[in-house]
Parts: C-alpha cells; sequence; structure tokens
C-alpha cells in the first residue's frame, strides 16, 4: 500500500505511491538531486516530485527512461515479483544507434519538448520536422520571446536557454511494445527567411500552439539515445 506524506506547499498529507516512494529512495541511493534525475530522464524537476508525492502510473516509455536514469530495472521500480508481475516486468529494451533513432524519428511527427521556462518546468507537445541531423519545431509568434517576457511567461525555448530534452515514441497500448528516443541539446532561432521558407514547405498543419504565423526553432542535439521495447521472449 502507499503512504501518506506532507505537501511541500500546505502540509496537508496525500497519499504517496509505492512507485514514488521506490523512484525517491533510488535517487537518494545515488544522491540526484530531482532536478539531476529529470536532466537525465528527459523529463522536468516537476513532474519528478509529482511522481514521488502522488499516485500515478507513468507510461511505459517514460518508465523505461526513469530505470535508466536511476541505473535500475523497471521491474524493481513497479515492485514486480514472481507470479505477480505487472506487463512492464515482461518486457526488454534494446539500445538503439544514433541512425536508427533518426530514422525513427523521421518517420514520426508528433514529439515533446521538455524545458524551464520563468514559471517554472513545462513539458510541450510539439509537431516537429528532421532536417540535416537536427529537429525542427515550431511556435505561434504569439508565444515568442519578447512577447512571453512582457506577460511573464514563455513557453518557447530561445537560442539564450539552456539544454533542452525532446523525446518522440510510438507505443502499443495493448502490448507495451515500441521505441522511445531522445535528444539532448541547444537549441536556436531560425531567422534565415530561406531556411523558414523551406521548413514552412515541408510542414503538415501549423503548430500546436496555435495562431497563423509561427516561429521555427532548431535543436541540435549533443546527445542521441533510443530504447526498442519488445516482449521478453522476442
Amino acid at each position: 500500500m502507499g503512504r501518506e506524506t506532507q505537501s511541500p506547499r500546505n502540509g496537508a498529507p496525500h497519499p504517496r505511491g509505492d512507485i514514488g516512494r521506490r523512484v525517491a529512495a533510488r535517487r537518494h541511493e545515488l544522491g540526484l538531486s530531482r532536478e539531476e534525475l529529470a536532466l537525465r530522464a528527459g523529463s522536468a524537476p516537476g513532474y519528478i516530485q509529482y511522481l514521488e508525492e502522488q499516485p500515478a502510473t507513468p507510461g511505459v516509455a517514460f518508465l523505461l527512461r526513469l530505470a535508466d536514469a536511476l541505473e535500475t530495472t523497471v521491474p524493481v521500480l513497479t515492485g514486480a515479483i514472481p507470479g505477480g508481475r505487472p506487463y512492464t516486468a515482461l518486457l526488454r529494451t534494446v539500445e538503439l544507434d544514433a541512425a536508427e533513432c533518426w530514422d525513427l524519428l523521421d518517420a514520426h511527427g508528433l514529439g515533446r519538448i521538455a524545458l524551464t521556462t520563468p514559471d517554472g518546468p513545462a513539458v510541450l507537445p510539439v509537431n516537429y520536422l528532421v532536417t540535416d541531423g537536427e529537429v525542427a519545431f515550431r511556435s505561434s509568434s504569439s508565444n515568442s520571446s519578447s512577447t512571453s517576457t512582457r506577460s511573464g511567461s514563455s513557453a518557447r525555448p530561445t537560442a539564450a536557454g539552456p539544454d533542452v530534452a525532446f523525446e518522440a515514441d510510438h507505443i502499443d497500448e495493448m502490448s507495451g511494445q515500441g521505441w522511445s528516443v531522445l535528444l539532448v541539446g541547444p537549441v536556436h532561432d531560425v531567422t534565415d527567411p530561406t531556411v523558414v521558407e523551406r521548413l514552412a514547405a515541408r510542414a503538415d498543419g501549423g503548430p500546436w500552439t496555435g495562431g497563423e504565423d509561427s516561429h521555427w526553432t532548431l535543436l541540435a542535439p549533443r546527445r542521441v539515445t533510443g530504447r526498442r521495447i519488445l516482449l521478453a521472449g522476442s
């Protein structure tokens, strides 16, 4: 059973899930802060806090990344035991090389960007393109850095910010099989009109953030990692 822990905001007790308890214990064993674990797992510190303090059921792809980040396994995090194992215990992962990661990304088109904004950590869905070893994504001009600074809210990474994490995956909800690719690196704004026109010609639809106009950003990854998730016997 889960146990209660104190909320850091108002002192009120709330239930703590078993996965969260194991994540917190392992994180402390490794001497990691929530920020460090979030960076390793391609997540946001706020979500790590939520996972540790609230009953939560993370998806298979995130559990696999989290287990890697904590130098453990999914069965350990989920409390899997012989005879009563959750289906995640029946899965195995195979590391993908960079070429396989790019092939999977190029055939997909929807992903998530994890970044830090003035309002705190954020994970944003984006439609993206793969171009010359980089990932291009866009937000509406209404969410540009200048507008966001004035309003006190930022929903777009800028060239002045730290590295961001980009993740895309495809998971079969019934079997848990699929793949997950994680990129980490700096971003820079696209200002060359020729490049903007070329990207816009390839794009399918507008940015998820809405708006008629759009601002293109490129992520140049320093790190490219991926996992394919398969049944243990396959």
